[in-house]
């Protein structure tokens, strides 16, 4: 089996700043949208969208943070990845992303913008693969990392996660 190494190497990823993991971007749309056509969240032009792929390891963790855009994780290949998603109303949901659909595990998740996310490789895995898609596009300036003491404060249930992923 491929491992971790191996498909850095083979697409060039780099490390993901702020949030980590290993990333490369593949695609990014050349049409703009601009800001009389965006929410007022936006400032400036943004692609229509982007994609990377994005990998974590067992020594990689997606730290919690939110975007302004609608983010949407793909599963390629690799071990299991627990997401957590925490809601502007307090609440929140731990999703699982794999492989064994007829489990439960979703190839697929949205994560809408001002979500606070996070992911994990589940105990014992080695490595995923993702990729993920941003409409409108992904800009760093986009990109809001967690406190973890507001989040505890905030969602007390997800103590652990919080713990793990800030």
């Amino acid at each position: 089996m491929i491992k971790a190494e191996e498909i850095i190497r083979l697409y060039g990823m780099k490390p993901l700043p702020k949030e980590g993991g290993f990333y490369v971007e593949t695609y990014r749309s050349q049409e703009t949208i601009g800001p009389e056509a965006l929410p007022e969240r936006f400032e400036g032009r943004r692609s229509i969208g982007t994609a990377i792929l994005y990998l974590l390891t067992a020594d990689t963790v997606s730290k919690l943070h939110r975007l302004k855009s609608d983010e949407i994780y793909h599963f390629y290949l690799g071990d299991e990845v627990t997401m957590l998603q925490l809601f502007p109303d307090s609440s929140s949901r731990v999703i699982t992303l794999g492989c064994d659909i007829a489990g439960g595990q979703l190839l697929q998740v949205v994560v809408p913008q001002g979500v606070w996310m996070g992911c994990l490789l589940t105990a014992g895995g080695e490595f995923a693969l993702m990729g993920t898609t941003v409409c409108p596009g992904f800009e760093f300036e986009d990109f809001e990392s967690a406190d973890r003491e507001q989040l505890l404060k905030l969602y007390p249930s997800q103590r652990e996660f919080i713990l793990k992923l800030t």
